[in-house]
């Protein structure tokens, strides 16, 4: 599966943990322009750290000399974000469930839950180093008789 790049906005900061405070100023600011509500900013502010940390961590294992692309654009309707890391990559399907077993007891490894939760639309590229992910402001609202799949 091909991670979509969303169009407007491209950030290329070094592999560092704290670049993640400008990268949330800035996409935030974009979300109260937007008049997006607490709940969606909270949503976002939490699942950009997760992606972006991870793509740090995990990704770029933690090599300043490396970047991370995040690409994004925000509309009065949804949030499209996409980060991408100069690593390997990962197969997401790989990651235990953290809710589960060992991971119960774990610090770590709630992040893609989180983004899962937190996210209408989350999408791994093929090689597993970039999430495409999709927050909308109104959720589409389904009778017992619709198909989901259809709209």
């Amino acid at each position: 599966m091909a991670s979509e790049a969303p169009g407007n906005c491209s950030i290329v900061v070094e592999s560092k943990s704290s670049a993640v405070t400008d990268v949330c100023k800035q996409i935030l600011s974009k979300l109260e322009e937007n008049k997006f509500d607490n709940d969606d900013i909270f949503a976002v502010h939490l699942t950009l750290e997760e992606a972006f940390l991870n793509a740090v961590k995990h990704g770029n294992k933690m090599d300043p000399a490396k970047k991370v692309k995040i690409d994004y654009c925000v509309d009065p309707d949804k949030v499209e974000i996409s980060i991408t890391d100069e690593g390997s990559g990962f197969e997401p399907e790989s990651v235990e469930d953290p809710r589960f077993g060992k991971g119960l007891y774990e610090p770590g490894g709630r992040g893609l839950l989180l983004m899962n939760s937190y996210m209408d639309i989350v999408k791994f590229n093929e090689q597993g180093n970039s999430v495409y992910m999709v927050r909308y402001k109104e959720k589409p609202h389904f009778t017992g008789n619709q198909d989901p799949t259809s709209t």
